[in-house]
């Protein structure tokens, strides 16, 4: 690649000295005459002569190709140069860190009880993430260490993010159960399925029976006579009913996590900032800082932001358009008490009334859900006559 400069000669007459160039042999190109002087292009030898030529004349720079281009833009920029590359390899090292650590267990016993074996054997926050065969090393470990405690566990690393899923390992009681007992109502109901599978069955499919109801007897029974006495074993499902009242303001505005995040490495200096990663994105976001490098004594402070991507909502709602809102809502809220097994057969506005500037809405509900539960019997038979 050519080193070469654009100069400007201007001054008296910087015709005279382009044909003194001439006389002295320098390579000219593409030489362009204007009213103030006179614009042409040599290489980076010849515009070393031209420096030592005593002269009046004066030539300046215009543009620079080649090497000497980089050359002009690297010492013109070299400050914000180096503290870009400062910055990006600031972030190659942070992104080998490990900021987070979650472990995914309903129990509080047992995620502590990873936690501290993930640090004892190597993998904490603030610390260098683990090699691949590290991490399946540590793993085996634990599950060696706590077999009696946990069945399986998978450590997942996302980012700078580590995630363990753990499962517990449930120890299986083997005691004989001699106990005998009814399947009864857990509650009030429609009698939608009944799964027997020891017991005598005494009541029908959409019947409706009351909290405590036998549903599965226990008691075997030989006309009026009692045979025999068992462990009463099944499932019954029942159409149990739900009214979830909820309440909407006439104005609604949230903003909502969308779960989305990213993340930069953020100078602060007073009120403006440069972030690495640069980011064009208009969508709207809250931001957290992490301090890195702060002085108390200078507005300038180097960080690693946060972004949470936010969805805004703003909604005004009135008595024709919050029926399907409402519904959303209680929905959420029923769905929240119900179990995994639960399932709404229908939904349906009963009543809505306006109050302070609120709209209550109360929904009703279909469930089906397992109504099984269970009563302990006597072991006496009673038989008729007796």
């Amino acid at each position: 690649m050519t080193n070469r400069y654009r100069i400007k000669i201007t001054g008296k007459d910087p015709k005279y000295f382009l044909r003194h160039l001439i006389v002295k042999k320098i390579k000219l190109y593409n030489i362009i005459e204007d009213h103030d002087g006179i614009s042409l292009t040599v290489d980076e030898v010849d515009y070393a002569k031209i420096l030592k030529m005593k002269t009046s004349y004066n030539i300046q720079i215009i543009n620079r190709f080649g090497v000497a281009k980089l050359r002009y833009l690297f010492l013109k920029y070299k400050y914000i140069l180096s503290f870009l590359f400062l910055t990006l390899g600031l972030m190659i090292i942070l992104s080998h860190f490990i900021f987070f650590i979650d472990v995914i267990h309903s129990k509080e016993e047992i995620r502590e009880l990873v936690e501290n074996d993930l640090k004892e054997f190597g993998i904490s926050k603030y610390r260098f993430r683990v090699s691949y065969a590290k991490k399946e090393e540590i793993r085996n470990k634990i599950l060696e260490k706590e077999k009696d405690k946990i069945e399986w566990l998978e450590i997942d690393r996302i980012g700078t993010r580590y995630i363990v899923n753990v499962e517990e390992r449930l120890i299986k009681d083997n005691k004989v159960d001699n106990e005998v007992r009814d399947i009864v109502a857990k509650k009030d109901a429609m009698i939608l399925n009944i799964e027997a599978e020891t017991g005598e069955i005494v009541r029908k499919k959409y019947e409706y029976v009351r909290k405590g109801d036998t549903i599965v007897s226990g008691t075997i029974k030989n006309k009026e006579d009692e045979v025999s006495k068992v462990k009463a074993e099944g499932k019954v499902y029942g159409e149990v009913w739900y009214s979830v009242t909820v309440e909407l303001p006439k104005k609604y505005y949230e903003e909502k996590k969308t779960g989305k995040t990213s993340k930069a490495l953020t100078l602060r200096i007073a009120n403006k900032k440069i972030s690495v990663p640069f980011s064009k994105d208009n969508k709207s976001y809250i931001s957290e800082d992490s301090p890195i490098l702060e002085n108390n004594l200078i507005p300038i402070k180097l960080v690693l932001e946060t972004k949470h991507e936010i969805e805004i909502i703003d909604k005004e709602y009135n008595m024709d358009n919050s029926s399907s809102e409402a519904i959303k809502l209680a929905t959420k809220k029923l769905e929240d008490r119900l179990d995994e097994q639960s399932m709404i057969l229908s939904k349906k506005v009963l009543k809505k009334t306006l109050k302070n500037s609120k709209i209550i809405v109360e929904i009703f509900f279909k469930v089906r859900e397992n109504i099984t539960d269970y009563k302990k019997i006597s072991k006496e038979l009673k038989i008729e006559g007796d």
